[in-house]
């Protein structure tokens, strides 16, 4: 029966969602600082203008034949959180040949979504200004996807941001969103909200290509449809994850292959809005 099934596959999905918690406890150490940044290569500033060539392709590569040019990823974590979420996704990403990874990370204190995207703005720029690269990709975890997209559609973003993959982020806002009358930002998180409103209204021409995954057992974002990108104007694919929570987005392998595939598919999905579903 349907109802039995999802209360198995709930049961299942909480348990897991307690061991990537416990995990992510142990690691969250790790990642409060800043990471390293690399000295700036010899390529040189990058140009402003979008890249006009086709996006490197092939899913899996090892990484000794990887596509050299693949532009950066930047990593952006949710509320109350920091780098250390995206360990696995990292290593995942590293091991299948991509070479400019960056986490960023911003102040649990920070209490406005655009303050935030002004500043993930900054980093963008000295991103590219580093590593000559024009583009770069994004992927952004709950509250780090919102931020992010608010730059890509608001703030200008899309002439730097090729992709930006989305993990159970609350597009359309979240019905659940935990102490969501202490903190400012989370109240920005819900339905109705200025920053979600803003989201809504017109973005002609927007050249970023959105991916949003989301889980029918995320229990953070409610209705769980409110993590897909639902907006005329915009490029997006909607991906169904089956099985998993809110907290095992970052770390799921199945997430984590679906993630390298739509970095590496921009160019030949481009303009395929619609839904796909990974188990």
């Amino acid at each position: 029966m349907p109802s039995a099934w999802l209360s198995a596959a709930l049961l299942r999905a909480t348990a897991l969602e307690a061991v990537v918690l416990a995990g992510h406890a142990l690691l969250y150490p790790t990642g409060i600082a800043d990471e390293r940044r690399p000295a700036p290569g010899p390529t040189g500033p990058p140009d402003d203008s979008p890249a006009s060539g086709p996006a490197p392709a092939g899913t899996t590569a090892l990484p000794a034949a990887a596509p050299p040019d693949r532009p950066p990823v930047v990593l952006l974590h949710g509320f109350i959180d920091n780098r250390s979420v995206f360990v696995l996704l990292r290593r995942s990403l590293s091991r299948h040949g991509w070479r400019h990874l960056e986490s960023l990370n911003y102040s649990p204190l920070t209490c406005d979504i655009r303050t935030a995207a002004e500043l993930l703005g900054r980093h963008v720029e000295e991103i590219c200004a580093r590593t000559g690269h024009r583009e770069i990709d994004i992927v952004g975890h709950s509250l780090g996807g919102l931020i992010a997209r608010y730059y890509v559609q608001r703030l200008g973003g899309d002439r730097r941001v090729r992709t930006l993959v989305t993990l159970g982020t609350p597009h359309a806002g979240t019905a659940v969103a935990p102490l969501a009358g202490a903190h400012p930002i989370v109240r920005q998180m819900r339905s109705g909200s200025v920053p979600i409103e803003e989201l809504r209204l017109p973005a002609p021409g927007c050249r970023t290509r959105f991916v949003s995954f989301w889980s029918e057992l995320d229990q953070v974002i409610v209705p769980a449809e409110a993590a897909c990108v639902d907006h005329p104007d915009l490029d997006a694919v909607n991906v169904r994850v089956s099985g998993i929570g809110h907290l095992a987005l970052p770390v799921h392998p199945a997430v984590a292959a679906g993630i390298r595939q739509a970095l590496d598919a921009h160019a030949s999905a481009h303009g395929s809005a619609g839904a796909a579903s990974v188990a």
